[in-house]
């Protein structure tokens, strides 16, 4: 759903049914765009007599979020929890793109002298 309000300025839930790839009921997709604009991922106005939706994150705004909540998850849990999240990001990392093990290595020592220099201060 957020792709199809992603790819619009607005859009109605009438709009949003015809753009899905499979069909849903439209009392379905209303429900939907309500949850997301009650989560807060989603903007509405009223238009006349139905809502029109608009996205309040862009895409890599949502994905950042998504991750942050991912992430902290993690972190709140066990220290298993904690190793589990370490081992397969850096699995998926290393299987995805060797590459970016080299850009998270980059990050993790820039990141550390963030910290450094905050303990400094």
């Amino acid at each position: 759903m957020m792709e199809i309000v992603w790819s619009l300025p607005e859009v109605s839930v009438r709009e949003a049914v015809e753009q899905l790839r499979r069909p849903l009921a439209y009392t379905t997709v209303m429900t939907t765009l309500d949850r997301l604009y009650k989560k807060g991922l989603l903007a509405r106005r009223k238009d006349q007599r139905a809502f029109v939706y608009s996205t309040r994150l862009t895409r890599q705004e949502w994905e950042r979020q998504r991750a942050g909540h991912l992430v902290a998850g993690f972190l709140e849990g066990p220290n298993p929890s904690r190793e589990v999240l370490l081992s397969c990001l850096l699995d998926a990392v290393g299987t995805h793109d060797p590459a970016l093990l080299d850009e998270l290595e980059k990050k993790i020592r820039l990141r550390r002298k963030q910290l450094d220099r905050e303990v400094e201060l």
